[in-house]
């Protein structure tokens, strides 16, 4: 690279990223760790080379339509994109990348902790104990159910559901799923996984529920009222997906009146608000948005973006190109 890209970082990075990024290229960074203002991604999109968003920014048609010529790529620090219109930007000949892969192992154990974490009652345990109520060991104190043998269904086996499907048969939990698709046969026999196409029907008979597909105008209320409904009341949701795959206020109902056992939730319909009924709920865990939150995986995504940036600047193919959902 002749010539330093000016790259502009929408949120606080971790410090080893963001000296490496003004290392390496003329970066402007956000100082703060707040989200930037549409009005201010509009300005960095028409004075950029490369843009670096993160999930918290929507990037829509009318910031990259807006974007200056400069603008060839927006190298997302995250491995979803729909918050980015990517249709938009293929359009206008903007590059747009994520940093997939580096997220996987982290965001499975995250949900592993939470499919332990909330049939055990562990939260519940913590607050009472914290509070002064453990008195000694009782026999019916905090009781919940064990996870061996229990039916766990996966909706989304991508590499995510995949990687949760490998711990939990490490717990004695049965294997299920739903996705477009079944995996290849050999996965499916290593992960000792059972297909099924109804979704419906996987509801109904199975113990757990985790939700790990992407987020699209067809996931979008995918759990509904009327499918949270079919669960049995000993179930469990956890969803360390997209928040809005799940009717929040449908999930909030079901708990509060006994229709489903538990949740663990990780996102929320529209973060950073939380629907109001799950907030007092004692049979909910709810997390920030933290699964992929480990020392390890910040540091990689930052070095797919800093990749991905000199890939294209060197005239090569950028190895996590997004493109378009294909109609």
């Amino acid at each position: 690279m002749d010539k330093k890209p000016k790259i502009i970082v929408t949120r606080r990075l971790p410090n080893a990223v963001h000296t490496r990024l003004v290392d390496l290229f003329d970066a402007t960074l956000n100082p703060e760790d707040i989200p930037m203002s549409q009005t201010d991604l509009k300005a960095a999109a028409q004075e950029a080379d490369v843009l670096v968003p993160t999930v918290t920014d929507k990037i829509d048609a009318d910031i990259i339509n807006a974007a200056g010529p400069r603008l060839k790529l927006i190298a997302n620090f995250g491995a979803g994109t729909d918050h980015i219109d990517v249709g938009a930007a293929h359009a206008k000949n903007i590059i747009v990348t994520n940093t997939p892969g580096v997220l996987t192992e982290d965001t499975a154990d995250f949900a592993m902790a939470m499919i332990l974490a909330v049939p055990r009652r562990l939260v519940a345990a913590d607050r009472l104990t914290r509070a002064g109520g453990f008195k000694g060991w009782t026999p019916t104190g905090i009781l919940g159910h064990r996870v061996r043998g229990k039916k766990l269904g996966i909706v989304g086996m991508g590499r995510i559901g995949q990687a949760i499907a490998r711990r939990a048969s490490a717990f004695g939990l049965k294997v299920h799923y739903h996705n477009k698709s079944p995996v290849s046969p050999p996965i499916e026999k290593s992960l000792q996984a059972k297909y099924w196409p109804d979704l419906d029907a996987l509801l109904a008979n199975m113990d757990i529920i985790s939700i790990n597909c992407p987020s699209t105008p067809q996931t979008r209320h995918l759990i509904s009222a009327q499918r949270l409904a079919l669960m049995p009341s000993h179930g469990v949701i956890i969803n360390t997906s997209r928040g809005e795959i799940i009717d929040e206020a449908a999930l909030a109902d079901a708990l509060a009146s006994g229709g489903i056992a538990g949740a663990g939730l990780d996102v929320y319909e529209n973060e950073p608000d939380i629907h109001p009924g799950l907030l007092n709920l004692p049979n909910v865990i709810l997390a920030p948005h933290i699964a992929s939150a480990t020392h390890e995986s910040r540091l990689e995504m930052g070095e797919k973006i800093m990749i991905n940036i000199r890939a294209m600047y060197d005239g090569h193919r950028c190895p996590d190109r997004v493109l378009p959902p294909k109609h």
